[in-house]
């Protein structure tokens, strides 16, 4: 592929990284990413979501504009521009910028030294949207900035990242990266990093920092591809093709062919960024690209307005409309909101409207136009007509002949100075209720207000002389005018009643379709907006609008000021307080996590980063959409075997046992049989020459399904119940019951019976999706390449299912990106599946999981069924708590029958009195589910919490002083957690409660929240203070240490590198264990240390790497294989040293080479049954905001203190704690995983699935680690980080609720009422309509009423 010659006619010519490709034969519908990833030696750029919306697969486009002599430099999403389109381009993807070889950029070193590397499967993307955004600002007519630091403003360097997803460190590190690029930024606001070291001076710190020198960045489009000539017509192979039009006759010619019958599918394209939402289930024959039509590229302005032509990008158009006036300047800030930048840069304007037009597509920009009375210039054959939005979005769906040429944005300053006379102003505002504040998300609703006001005469009052409202995304087919709302407003003035019948009529217009979720939530929306757009005109005697500004209200409503002034920063800086521990070096010492620094510059290998070996295919799930049915036969579309597909394999292809996962507990089949029992099982494996090939293959298969004389399939837990259909749990699993639960109700002044919780899942949403490559090895053996954090496991279940033993097996795992539970037993069938069909055909397979269908089949976290009951006296101490708990584990067992165990040792944190429990779990037509970080315990704490929550409100309490009142004194803890509490002085949570206090300024802040909801309307506050007490168990866990001839040493363990840091603390702890020969020349010792992949033939017993204790246990086996190696080499050294003095370790090395010592030491850690398990504790308080005309919740400070005993790497730990408490905001906030009646699972990618984002976290986040060290019985008196700082994510919830109770009450004042509304139940997630409907959906025509009464 790669070429230096001269260009091939009518070849594609491109360069990435500087080199020159020239690709003559290419598949139209391939995308760049797939060719970068097939075809190049830059793997950097990862495949996440396929549609656009997680950044994972972010490279830089530059293009070079031969009239101006310049290039034009901006991100896009790989995995949706079409490889065709980029010919002239060059590209630039992570390992353009710096690598081992050549040296690393700074991007890449401060990535790794701000520690915002964890599993590193998102980094490569972070690391080109942050050096687009440098690149970009130095094109800015900025001033010089200082040496070592980029134009970049802080506010912008924050944003550059913003549709960026990232599942592990909770993106408050890689937001310091960024912002250590801008000239502005104070040094003192940049987080903890292995740069500098606390109370260093500012010079020091800038010093500290890897340089980055603004003049000298890189060159994105080298100077041959200048001359190249670019031809119209790219490809002409016999079926494919892809036409460049120059003018819009040819563009009419090529559409006409369309029309000839000959039944080819043809696709007009621009930026192909529609494919992100709207997928391509069958590949078309012809491409058409619009982008060289000048008349559809250009933008132009005159008196009347401004035209953008169809095929300008959004980012364009918003550059363009930033420049004109403030209504323009409204709506590029709107249309900023628009998905994320990347497909900003290639989605185009006249895309989004005519997916709006044609697909129904939820566009804001189509609102926000329809609002400003913008015309649209169609074609459609030799007929050229202007017509208005309003009409466009009315007119039946466009066939593919008619062309949207332009659009025409009217001038409002100029209509506005033709009537200046008349004094009238002008107001406008775009509105959007979305799960994120940035965009990256659909909106519930988007809105677009206009008015012209002026004064009337008569009274003190504003008239309303015209208006245009806009209101689209709610539900129906597009954007609508409310125009019953314009007629009863023009020529009224403006008051109280006027506008309660406004937002009555406007209720009676904004109606979502049916099926369209949340439609009352939805409605209230276009209320609030409308009333928040004219609220300040009418409150308090419609104050006289003196803040025009040009013909333009800068007025705000009291509703705007959602922030203290203007807030220019996402995140204001925050504290991580960290204890150094020397004592054990390089243990204790905060050194970046191992590998991050190539994750970064995308030379860190993941499975699917391993080439393909020659003659390998590719495999994709069929699964199953019936919760019970008889399976009768498997179709697959004719074009689909012609398309490359091999073969189908099903359970009667499997030549041992049909075996997808065992673990203690029982069986799960690889595939279903006869029968499939849940949604989302898998039924066959579709095996194809490429893994596009194998998706749409399994896509579009057509499973025959019988249901006839069936049982219905059980789908709740309560008919499970019914027909008693449950799981057992072995009695060594099942947990204790505690006290006499009828003497501790006899004992309450007060009881709660039977109140109802119900707990949904949460997606695991790991960057990489599921992956494995299998290759048939001689002698019937197979090696396997899995992302897993159960190589072992995996490798027996292949071995029954093939019928080999299980020495035929290697499973070799490097990395994962991302598991936190998802990849232990989730990711058996998908190894197996791959190595039963290299097995079967014996070639090569592999598999990387499309978001789809990883969504639809792995599971997720356990829902639950709670009913509680609860005695406690008048003063808040509770005597008494009963659960009943159902958990729905679906149609496997998994790991199931511990959830019970996990769950218990989670609510346990509080001292109950007495504490009973009745846990079933429940078998279900569902798909099976599985241990997700903190499963269970995080259900657990929340029942908890709501168990408080509601004690608190039937006694009028506030809930801080229940909490206080049942935290644990040690005697409590010890009768709680038997055999776990270990010894007074380690009972630290007291102590972490009361400096939490101190250190968040809990007290001050309640009171200035309370002043804070009294002065304002429309935000209400909460705060909430919460306390975890967290059980962990130690596992057993195999070492090796070996000494290489040269002194370098080699490591391995059971435990898999997720990202959670095990490799570098294993790393610290071998360097540690080995300097106790205390030989000379040990100084720079971990870079003598690699830790090496598992592979589960040279390393046996590896286990499973769950529950936050396999490092440590890692770390111990190795100590134990150091420890005898240094018992080995200490007669040696002493020896020499009587010879020599002073011993270097190499010398120490060759002397034990040359006497035969043995250098390799391995080690099986069994953890003494005495001191295996241990409790976590910590506390955090989480202030919110709550917004009660939207729902939204804006985070506003979240501070933590956990407990790690003596860190093993303080930096490592600190991710994790920041990572698991935003995990946690998703699981509490924002994620919904919903099935349908069949038990599929409703959400697809990212389009339906939020996890949080970096506008989503805590704007100010505080971390202390606790080196507490009275752990003697801990491996150097560390303890676990991984899972329990993720319950404290209660917090958030805890005090969105606080902040709901305040809007009840205000309500209920509104209402004319004075008795208490504060008991509810909030539920989980609390996402917007949660929120809303809590805080009353009627709120503003109550509030206006009150105001009328």
């Amino acid at each position: 592929m790669e070429k230096s010659e001269s260009t091939l006619n009518n070849s594609l010519v491109f360069a990435v990284n500087g080199k020159k490709f020239e690709v003559s034969t290419i598949h139209p519908s391939t995308t760049l990413l797939e060719f970068l990833r097939s075809h190049t030696p830059f793997k950097g750029a990862k495949l996440s979501c396929g549609e656009g919306g997680c950044g994972a697969c972010v490279v830089l486009l530059s293009k070079y504009n031969a009239v101006l002599d310049q290039v034009d430099d901006s991100t896009v999403s790989s995995c949706l521009t079409l490889l065709c389109s980029i010919n002239g381009c060059s590209i630039t993807t992570t390992e353009g910028l710096g690598n081992t070889k050549d040296g690393f950029h700074p991007i890449h070193e401060r990535f790794s030294g701000f520690h915002a590397s964890q599993c590193g499967f998102c980094t490569p993307g972070m690391c080109m949207s942050l050096f687009s955004a440098l690149v970009n600002a130095e094109k800015a007519p900025r001033p010089t900035p200082p040496p070592g630091f980029s134009k970049l403003e802080v506010s912008e360097a924050e944003r550059a990242i913003a549709g960026n997803l990232c599942r592990c460190t909770g993106y408050r590190p890689i937001a310091d990266v960024c912002k250590s690029f801008a000239a502005d930024i104070d040094m003192e606001d940049l987080g903890f990093n292995s740069f500098w070291r606390k109370g260093d001076s500012k010079e020091v710190k800038i010093n500290s920092l890897p340089f980055y020198n603004h003049s000298n960045e890189i060159c994105t489009f080298p100077e041959f591809l200048k001359n190249e000539a670019r031809s119209a017509q790219l490809l002409d192979s016999r079926r494919y093709s892809w036409y460049c039009p120059a003018t819009i006759e040819e563009l009419q010619r090529l559409l006409g062919f369309v029309e000839d019958g000959n039944g080819s599918r043809v696709k007009v394209v621009v930026g192909n960024t529609g494919m992100g939402y709207y997928k391509e289930l069958e590949s078309f024959d012809k491409y058409i690209d619009l982008r060289c039509i000048p008349e559809l590229s250009m933008i132009r302005r005159d008196d009347t307005g401004m035209i953008i032509g169809a095929t300008v990008t959004i980012s364009k158009a918003i550059e363009a409309l930033r420049e004109g006036n403030i209504v323009w300047k409204k709506i590029s800030d709107h249309m900023e909101k628009v998905a994320s930048g990347f497909v900003r840069n290639s989605a185009s304007l006249g895309g989004n409207l005519v997916m709006a037009q044609r697909n129904h597509f939820p566009s804001d920009i189509a609102t926000v136009l329809l609002a400003v009375g913008s015309l649209v210039n169609l074609m459609n054959g030799l007929k050229s007509e202007e017509i208005t939005m309003e009409d466009f979005l009315r007119r039946p769906e466009l066939d593919l002949k008619s062309i949207l040429v332009s659009v025409k944005i009217p001038d409002w300053d100029r209509i506005m100075s033709i009537s200046a006379g008349t004094k009238m102003k002008l107001l406008f505002e775009t509105y959007r209720a979305a799960p994120r504040p940035l965009g990256n998300a659909l909106p519930y609703l988007n809105a677009a207000l206009m008015a012209k006001i002026s004064h009337c005469a008569s009274s003190n009052g504003m008239v309303v002389s015209d208006c245009r409202f806009a209101f689209g995304a709610y539900g129906t087919k597009h954007a609508i005018r409310a125009t019953k709302v314009e007629e009863f407003l023009i020529g009224k003035v403006l008051s109280v009643d006027v506008l309660y019948e406004a937002v009555k009529l406007l209720r009676s217009i904004v109606v979502p379709d049916d099926d369209t979720s949340n439609p009352a939530y939805r409605s209230s929306l276009a209320a609030g907006f409308l009333f928040e757009f004219f609220s300040h005109l009418v409150e308090g005697n419609a104050e006289s609008p003196n803040g025009y500004v040009n013909g333009y209200s800068t007025l705000m409503s009291p509703a705007r000021h959602l922030d203290h002034g203007k807030v220019s920063t996402l995140l204001t800086s925050g504290k991580q307080e960290v204890e150094l521990n020397k004592q054990y070096h390089p243990v204790g010492e905060p050194i970046a996590k191992s590998g991050a620094v190539i994750q970064a510059s995308g030379e860190a290998v993941y499975v699917d980063d391993i080439p393909s070996p020659t003659d390998c295919l590719h495999g994709a799930f069929i699964f199953s959409t019936k919760p019970l049915a008889r399976v009768k036969g498997i179709k697959l579309k004719p074009k689909s075997v012609a398309d490359g597909v091999n073969t189908v394999i099903s359970f009667k292809d499997i030549p041992g046992e049909n075996l997808g996962i065992k673990t203690g507990f029982g069986p799960e089949p690889l595939f279903a049989d006869d029968f499939t029992r849940c949604t989302g099982q898998y039924i066959a494996l579709v095996v194809a020459d490429t893994q596009k090939n194998a998706d749409m293959a399994a896509d579009l298969a057509m499973v025959d399904y019988d249901m006839e004389n069936l049982e219905p399939a059980i789908l709740s837990v309560e008919e499970a119940v019914k027909k008693s259909s449950f799981f057992e749990v072995p009695s060594s699993f099942q947990p204790k019951q505690v006290g006499d639960f009828s003497k501790g109700m006899a004992e309450a002044d007060h009881k709660i019976l039977s109140a109802e919780i119900k707990l949904g899942s949460q997606y695991y949403f790991y960057m990489e999706t599921q992956t494995a490559l299998a290759v048939p090895d001689e002698d019937n053996c197979i090696v396997v390449y899995s992302s897993i954090q159960a190589p072992e496991y995996a490798q027996s279940t292949i071995s029954r299912c093939l019928g080999i033993p299980e020495h035929n097996v290697r499973v070799i795992t490097r990395r994962v990106g991302g598991g936190f539970g998802g990849k232990a037993m989730k990711a058996v069938p998908v190894a197996t599946a791959c190595a039963l069909a290299a097995y079967n055909l014996r070639r090569p397979v592999r598999m990387y999981m499309n978001r789809k269908t990883d969504m639809k089949t792995t599971g997720g976290r356990h829902p639950m069924e709670v009913t509680y009951s609860v005695g406690f006296k008048e003063d808040g101490k509770i005597t008494a708590l009963h659960l009943d708990i159902l958990i729905n584990a679906g149609i496997g067992v998994d790991i199931s029958p511990l959830i019970p165990l996990f769950m218990v040792g989670a609510i346990k944190k509080y001292d109950w009195g007495a504490f009973s429990f009745d846990i079933k779990v429940c078998r279900t037509n569902h798909s099976s589910k599985s241990a997700m970080r903190g499963p269970g315990e995080v259900q657990g704490t929340f029942i908890s919490e709501a168990v408080i929550e509601h004690v608190a409100s039937v006694l009028s309490m506030d809930a801080d002083s229940v909490r206080s009142k049942n935290l644990h004194t040690f005697n409590s803890l010890d009768f709680f957690y038997k055999g776990a509490a270990g010894e007074l002085k380690e009972y630290t949570l007291p102590s972490i409660w009361n400096k939490l206090a101190a250190s968040s300024s809990f007290k001050e802040r309640t009171d200035m929240i309370k002043q804070f909801n009294m002065c304002n309307k429309w935000r209400k506050r909460g705060i909430s203070r919460v306390p975890i007490v967290h059980e962990v168990l130690l596992r057993s866990n195999p070492g090796k240490v070996s000494i290489l001839g040269d002194g370098s040493v080699a490591v391995e363990v059971g435990g898999i590198e997720l990202g959670q840091g095990l490799w570098t603390k294993v790393k610290q702890m071998t360097a540690f264990s080995l300097s106790a020969i205390k030989c000379d020349g040990m100084g720079d010792f971990l870079e003598k240390i690699r830790i090496i992949q598992a592979d589960t033939l040279s390393l046996i017993q590896g286990g499973l790497t769950a529950g936050s204790t396999t490092s440590e246990c890692s770390c111990e086996a190795v100590r134990i294989c150091c420890n005898i190696l240094v018992e080995r080499l200490t007669p040696i050294k002493e020896k020499l040293q009587e010879q020599m003095g002073s011993v270097e370790w190499g010398i120490l090395i060759l002397e034990a080479t040359r006497q035969a010592v043995n250098l390799s030491a391995s080690s099986y850690y069994v953890p003494d049954s005495s001191s295996m398990q241990y409790l976590n504790y910590g506390a955090a308080v989480s202030e919110v905001e709550v917004n009660l005309l939207t729902g939204h919740t804006t985070i506003l400070q979240s501070d933590i203190i956990y407990d790690c005993g003596q860190s093993l790497n303080p930096a490592v730990d600190l991710g994790q704690i920041e990572g698991a408490f935003v995990q946690g905001i998703g699981f509490f906030m924002l994620e919904e995983y919903l099935s349908n009646s069949d038990g599929l699972v409703i959400p697809e990618g990212i389009w339906t699935y939020k996890i949080p984002t970096v506008d989503t976290i805590p704007r100010q986040f505080n971390v202390e680690i606790m080196n507490s060290g009275h752990h003697k019985k801990r491996l150097l008196s560390s303890k676990a980080s991984g899972e329990p700082p993720l319950l404290l994510a209660v917090s958030v919830h805890c005090a969105t609720r606080a902040a709901i109770k305040e809007a009840r009450k205000q309500l209920l004042r509104w209402k004319g009422l004075n008795e208490s509304d504060s008991t509810f139940q909030l539920e989980v997630p609390a996402t917007m309509p949660v929120v809303k409907q809590l805080c009353g959906l009627e709120n503003v025509e109550i509030y206006l009423q009150s105001l009328l009464s």
